[in-house]
């Protein structure tokens, strides 16, 4: 065997499998710059969602305020004047009654105006979430308002019941 043939010589290379390669390199960049693509559009769509929930939120919370703020005057209109037309409520009483309920009210007004405010105006320079923390504050602070508005509505039924019973033991006939 000459010396010559126990090498292997020069390596040959397949021009085919490179070209392939390259092909399935610039297929690749093509999917990934349609993934970042998409990747993008979705991400526009999670911040339209997020908008759009933020904005039901509202919704459900102005209703739920309107609803709480319409429950409050009812509640003041029959309870103030089922307590008013009592007889066992003194007159020196009426004024500090009616103040206490009217009180209440006007807090309920003011809220409903700064309501208004927040969602007519972009005065505030609030964003959506913003908007639906304070209106859901709102809507928390009417419940409390309603439930103010109960107390004192049992308050002074309690105290009504209470001059009832006391007229009724200091009227009532000895037989003796």
């Amino acid at each position: 065997m000459p010396a010559g043939a126990a090498c292997q010589g020069m390596p040959v290379y397949d021009n085919t499998n490179f070209i392939t390669l390259g092909k399935q390199i610039i297929e690749s960049a093509k999917q990934t710059s349609e993934l970042l693509k998409t990747v993008e559009f979705l991400r526009e769509q999670k911040e339209r969602i997020e908008k759009v929930s933020d904005v039901i939120k509202q919704l459900k919370a102005v209703r739920e305020l309107a609803k709480n703020n319409q429950r409050l005057f009812d509640m003041v209109r029959n309870d103030l004047r089922e307590i008013l037309n009592s007889p066992h409520i003194r007159p020196e009483e009426v004024e500090r009654i009616s103040e206490s309920f009217n009180a209440i009210i006007e807090n309920s007004l003011e809220d409903l105006e700064f309501v208004e405010q927040i969602l007519s105006s972009d005065f505030l320079k609030m964003t959506d979430a913003e908007r639906a923390t304070v209106l859901k504050e709102k809507e928390m602070r009417s419940k409390e308002m309603v439930g103010e508005i109960q107390r004192k509505a049992k308050r002074y039924r309690d105290i009504i019941s209470f001059r009832e019973m006391q007229a009724a033991i200091n009227n009532r006939k000895t037989n003796y």
